[in-house]
């Protein structure tokens, strides 16, 4: 199995995540199995069944978790140094043609990509297209939404 490149933020945020579901959110969910057993017949339980299922997706997401982390390669970018070309991690100031302005994105792992923060997939259009693109390029990418012209304006590692 390879490795998928994942940021020092991106990792530090699953295993904050990680943290809390184990040391609150695990616990919360045993206590409130034992209450809901303590009321008696389980099989018209509500509470119990409810607590169940919420139990259910806490391991789950604690395992999700876990194997992300294992399979990861953590990339610190401010350990790149400043590379005169864009690669994973990078966050790039570009100049939307067809909305004459500027945009940022920062280049992330495909766990870490949130669009409305400005976090873009590795594996989206937009990133494969500026993936080892220069300062001042031209580049015209194509997306779902059709063809996309930007500008390379700022490139940085931070």
């Amino acid at each position: 199995m390879s490795l998928v490149p994942l940021t020092v933020k991106g990792a530090e945020k699953l295993r904050d995540e990680l943290a809390r579901l184990k040391g609150e959110d695990r616990p919360q969910v045993i206590a409130a199995i034992a209450e809901a057993r303590a009321h008696g017949d389980l099989k018209e339980n509500a509470e119990y069944h409810a607590a169940k299922e919420q139990q259910g997706f806490i391991e789950g997401r604690i395992q999700e978790i876990e194997g992300k982390l294992g399979n990861s390669q953590i990339i610190d970018v401010t350990e790149l140094g400043e590379p005169d070309k864009v690669v994973f991690g990078a966050t790039v100031t570009l100049f939307d043609d067809e909305a004459d302005a500027e945009i940022k994105y920062q280049i992330v792992g495909d766990d870490e990509a949130d669009i409305s923060s400005g976090l873009i997939s590795v594996s989206s259009p937009i990133a494969r297209g500026l993936i080892g693109k220069q300062l001042d390029d031209e580049v015209a990418i194509n997306t779902p939404g059709g063809q996309k012209y930007y500008e390379v304006l700022k490139i940085e590692y931070i």
